[in-house]
């Protein structure tokens, strides 16, 4: 790409986790002048920050990795079906040191601001350590669930024990034994800490507003004759991923739910149960994402394994969700979590039965009675998807900022352009193929899409490049089209942007926020795209645009 502006780099990366890490490798292979600015003092992400006991993937290990580089999948050696953080941190500082990119980031780097200068046409990034760079492109690579959120409570500053959200879990060793710990929500994160620490700590007391639907996660060791055969078939593993809408080994059941009988829809499931991670989710009948009868007979079978495996009736029945059915949104996938509850040091409060006033000096005061901790832990989620961009200050033409922009509802092309940003890419933004899917499957595609339309433009020496408003309109009309169809369009969670600890959410307001198509049909639909000359971009050839800016092809 030609240009006669000084600029420090043709293409800024924001964030070095699996997105970031990968998207600088290609960019790196293509010779463009290009850096990763991270907050974190190093790289990984999710992986870096979410170091609390039980952190593990809920994705095959070995369809998570990425699949770019034979070399690398025949070197590296998963331990675990579902790998634990440290082991995952260790990957990714792997890769990243495998293929010498560490050269390309900077660390303790917190974006604070993006600003497209209409003048010039290059973005302005601003960071924390006060240094202003340039670059023709930005491309946000910023986690999906990296944002925490703290609960609308009174009194989290006097507390004068140890306490943390799960995201900022210490990273030196936190002895547990013999401390009062409460655990503040029950959802995908908690109910990994909840099972991992029960038997370790002195007392657990674990304060649910709503409960979740959970299956086991049944992990086990991978030996090295399994990792062999893994590698032998990787070919079939990642083509496999490619064609289900998940992107996971999983395939749904294609028989229709009622062409079977239900003795054999129940020797199905029992069978799912008992199989490693989201088998008993998306190896399930299609009908239970989009039929309501389906996903309630199937949530009393679920709701019936937790009444089994829970000893106390009234405790078991706080734990089975009455708002919505099983599977309308990510299913946390569990190692003795309900188990827990059947142990004497672990109690369950209901706060919608006593609820939470404030934390105090020594602990947590409900409408009963107060509560003495040593450690209070806030698994209280994140302001999921779009909260990573709305806190950084991200303005295209005119002044725009993506916050405004995106307040009632994220509105995107394809989840990787925005109208009215110019030259800002966004591999796993929201209403992309990554959010609703086995996530590095995701942002692989993303990240390859969005660096062969930097390869398009460079080889037409192309300046700009931005997505039309009628684009952007068809394509988040497609998105909201495709929740109709699915029963989560009824849950309260991240799928449909809503967190009771963040401003502006509202209980039954959906936000639309990812793509429900799933994979095979994203892939497709944005390869179009690339194939007929990106149609839905405006592109220029000059650094200063025109009013009336060419259109692709």
């Amino acid at each position: 790409m030609k240009t006669d502006i000084d600029l420090d780099y043709e293409v800024i990366v924001v964030g070095a986790g699996v997105a970031g890490i990968y998207q600088i490798k290609r960019l790196k292979d293509m010779g463009i002048t290009a850096t990763v600015l991270e907050a974190d003092p190093d790289l990984g992400g999710t992986w870096y920050n979410n170091r609390y006991p039980g952190a593990r993937f809920d994705s095959e290990s070995y369809t998570y990795g990425y699949s770019f580089s034979q070399e690398l999948l025949d070197e590296w050696h998963w331990k675990e079906m579902f790998s634990a953080q440290p082991e995952n941190l260790e990957y990714l500082n792997f890769v990243a040191d495998k293929f010498d990119l560490r050269q390309h980031m900077q660390f303790n780097c917190r974006v604070q601001s993006t600003i497209f200068d209409e003048d010039r046409q290059v973005w302005n990034v601003t960071l924390s350590d006060g240094r202003e760079l340039t670059s023709r492109f930005v491309v946000l690579a910023l986690g999906l669930l990296s944002q925490p959120t703290m609960p609308r409570m009174e009194g989290v500053e006097d507390f004068k024990g140890r306490s943390w959200h799960t995201h900022g879990w210490p990273h030196e060793h936190v002895d547990l034994s013999d401390q009062r710990v409460a655990v503040i929500g029950t959802g995908a994160t908690a109910i990994q800490v909840i099972g991992e620490i029960a038997d370790k700590v002195g007392e657990l007391t674990v304060f649910q507003r709503r409960p979740n639907w959970v299956a086991p996660l049944n992990n086990s060791e991978i030996s090295a004759e399994q990792m062999t055969e893994i590698r032998e078939r990787y070919d079939e593993i990642f083509e496999t991923c490619a064609r289900t809408p998940g992107g996971f080994e999983h395939e749904p059941d294609r028989r229709g739910f009622y062409e079977v009988t239900p003795e054999e829809r129940y020797e199905l499931w029992d069978r799912l149960y008992d199989e490693p991670g989201f088998s008993i989710w998306l190896r399930n009948f299609r009908e239970i994402f989009t039929d309501e009868e389906a996903n309630a007979e199937f949530s009393e079978y679920v709701a019936q394994r937790i009444r089994g495996r829970v000893h106390d009736p009234v405790v078991a029945e706080k734990l089975v969700p009455k708002d919505h059915g099983f599977g309308v949104q990510r299913v946390p996938m569990e190692t003795g979590y309900l188990e827990a509850y059947n142990r004497e040091n672990v109690h369950l409060v209901d706060i919608n039965e006593t609820p939470l006033e404030r934390v105090t000096e020594t602990g947590i005061r409900t409408t009963e009675r107060d509560y003495d901790f040593d450690i209070i832990v806030y698994a209280t989620g994140f302001d999921a998807i779009t909260g990573s961009f709305d806190h950084i200050d991200i303005r295209g033409r005119d002044g725009l900022t993506l916050r405004e922009k995106w307040f009632d509802n994220p509105s995107t092309f394809l989840g990787m352009l925005v109208s009215g940003f110019p030259n800002l890419l966004m591999p796993s933004g929201p209403q992309s193929g990554s959010a609703s899917t086995n996530y590095p499957r995701g942002i692989e595609n993303g990240v390859n899409w969005c660096t062969d339309l930097l390869e398009y433009m460079r080889s037409r020496d192309l300046q700009y490049a931005e997505a039309t408003e009628g684009a952007e309109e068809r394509w988040t009309g497609h998105v909201v089209k495709m929740y109709s169809v699915m029963l989560m369009r009824k849950a309260q969670s991240w799928f449909t942007g809503y967190n009771s600890n963040v401003d502006g959410h509202e209980a039954g307001k959906v936000r639309y926020m990812v793509y429900n198509g799933g994979t095979p049909k994203y892939v497709a639909t944005i390869n179009d795209v690339a194939a007929n000359n990106y149609e839905g971009i405006r592109f220029s050839l000059d650094s200063k645009v025109p009013q009336d800016v060419m259109a692709a092809g």
